[in-house]
């Protein structure tokens, strides 16, 4: 999977990018992920990717044709090796009036060859992108952030981590909450067995996975 990011703060990503699943991921070359500086599709020499709202308002809002002349060109490049001209392209857009993203979500999303991520920042973004340029538009939460960038390093981290060989366990994605199996996992416990008077369950120490299995499913 190819994954291109559009933001005015690509240097957010660095540290989280290189690390835990999202580092793996980009290691085994499973996902490529590349974050562009939205700025780099500005037409004057201040660099600017906002305006003023028309009919007033407080704040920015980010232009539609900076962004759609940045998305124009991601879906155009080639990648490399690639057998094929272009990629087929999904253009998604994190916004608070987006549906909410789940698992499902990720699941579907996990198949795609293309992904295009909007991340807006200042008051928002010109609502014409919403219109006519995301194909999907998604909310992590009923709460606001100060930008866009946030939400689109939770979604990618949930994509990564759903890419064959990323785990190290394959049956972790079985086993955990909201995949298709159950809707929360099962609570977890580890050494020591007794802690200031606080037990594991007796049915966890006992070895007869048939019970065990009894009791996870319910929890």
């Amino acid at each position: 999977m190819k994954i291109d990011i559009l933001t005015i703060f690509p240097e957010m990503f660095e540290g989280v990018f290189k690390t835990s699943i999202i580092g793996r991921a980009v290691g085994t070359e499973t996902v490529r992920i590349k974050v562009h500086n939205l700025r780099d599709w500005s037409d004057d020499n201040y660099k600017s990717v906002d305006g003023r709202p028309f009919g007033g308002g407080a704040g920015m809002v980010m232009r539609v044709d900076v962004v759609e002349r940045a998305i124009t060109d991601l879906k155009n490049q080639k990648l490399e090796n690639a057998k094929t001209q272009k990629l087929k392209t999904k253009v998604i857009l994190m916004d608070t009036k987006g549906k909410m993203y789940d698992q499902k979500a990720a699941e579907k999303l996990k198949t795609e060859e293309h992904l295009i991520f909007i991340a807006p920042h200042f008051e928002g973004i010109d609502h014409r992108v919403h219109e006519n340029l995301a194909d999907e538009i998604y909310s992590i939460g009923p709460y606001v952030l100060s930008g866009g960038e946030l939400p689109v390093m939770v979604v990618v981290d949930s994509l990564c981590r759903l890419m064959p060989g990323v785990l190290g366990n394959p049956e972790s994605l079985t086993e955990e909450s909201y995949s298709e199996e159950m809707a929360m996992e099962y609570p977890q416990y580890t050494r020591p067995a007794e802690y200031k008077g606080w037990k594991v369950p007796e049915v966890l120490l006992s070895g007869d996975h048939k019970k065990i299995e009894e009791w996870r499913k319910g929890k």
